[in-house]
């Protein structure tokens, strides 16, 4: 690889994603040893150089000899086209450099909801601001794949009944409504914080039914494994919502949910 010299890159140390590949570009030798800081470290002659509001949304690189900086995805293209000069031409072609900064911001704006941090209430976290569009979109996306995936798997659970997909489409549509209804007056302005994280659960449990739709097991098998799947669904929003100190109404809502909308189905299946 070639060492993108006299460059450091201030990533978010509270993110695991941003850490992970961060300590990649070090380790591939895409930048020096000394080419990354972390955002709660950063030493005041750094943070004076750098937007610090910004840089929360969009990770800051910053060219040590000229004392220039660039944010988001040109640090990125920045680093990885001085190794890979090819692929920095490509992605900034306009089709694929829109999509790529789109896809950019969804995962930016949205990684707080994916991997959460006790450190997020801290002052001067790394904490990205809200945006409503790309929040909104992040809700959409795991609805769309979850209510696609549990179609299939109730296919498995229920092999004679019809229209799975629009089955799963309004439970996952009503566990947002329900948790809208009842979390906004509860959590008020946090609301948002917790839908992301609450279909990040969702998002969780939907991965791993996946690997089981590749075989074909009994159906007591299928009823055995997604009833631990929610088990550690459940253990998942409990641990998210005392990290972010929710409390545990929020879980005792999800799961009152959960019984309810379960209870619902299995009479709507067993009567069709």
């Amino acid at each position: 690889m070639k060492t993108l010299q006299n460059h450091v890159l201030i990533y978010d140390n509270d993110c695991p994603m941003c850490n992970i590949y961060s300590k990649g570009f070090i380790k591939s030798r895409m930048l020096d040893e000394n080419g990354r800081e972390a955002f709660s470290e950063i030493s005041p002659e750094i943070k004076n150089m750098i937007d610090f509001h910004r840089s929360k949304n969009e990770i800051a690189l910053i060219n040590t000899k000229e004392n220039k900086v660039i944010y988001g995805l040109e640090s990125l293209l920045t680093i990885i086209g001085n190794s890979f000069p090819t692929f920095e031409k490509i992605a900034r072609v306009k089709p694929l450099y829109w999509f790529f900064q789109r896809l950019y911001k969804f995962v930016s704006f949205n990684r707080k909801q994916i991997i959460p941090s006790a450190k997020d209430l801290t002052k001067d976290n790394c904490v990205p601001d809200f945006n409503l569009k790309y929040r909104l979109f992040y809700l959409g996306f795991v609805l769309m794949f979850s209510a696609y995936v549990l179609g299939f798997y109730n296919q498995r659970l229920f092999p004679d009944f019809k229209n799975n997909f629009g089955i799963e489409f309004f439970i996952c549509c009503m566990q947002i409504v329900w948790q809208s209804t009842f979390m906004g007056i509860y959590l008020k302005n946090r609301i948002w914080d917790y839908l992301g994280n609450m279909m990040t659960v969702s998002l969780l449990g939907t991965l791993l039914l996946i690997p089981t739709l590749f075989f074909y097991f009994s159906q007591i098998f299928y009823f055995i494994y997604f009833g631990i799947v929610v088990f550690i669904m459940f253990l998942e929003h409990l641990r998210r919502c005392r990290i972010l100190q929710f409390g545990i109404v929020p879980t005792i809502s999800w799961m009152i949910f959960r019984l309810t909308f379960g209870v619902v189905l299995l009479y709507i299946v067993t009567n069709s």
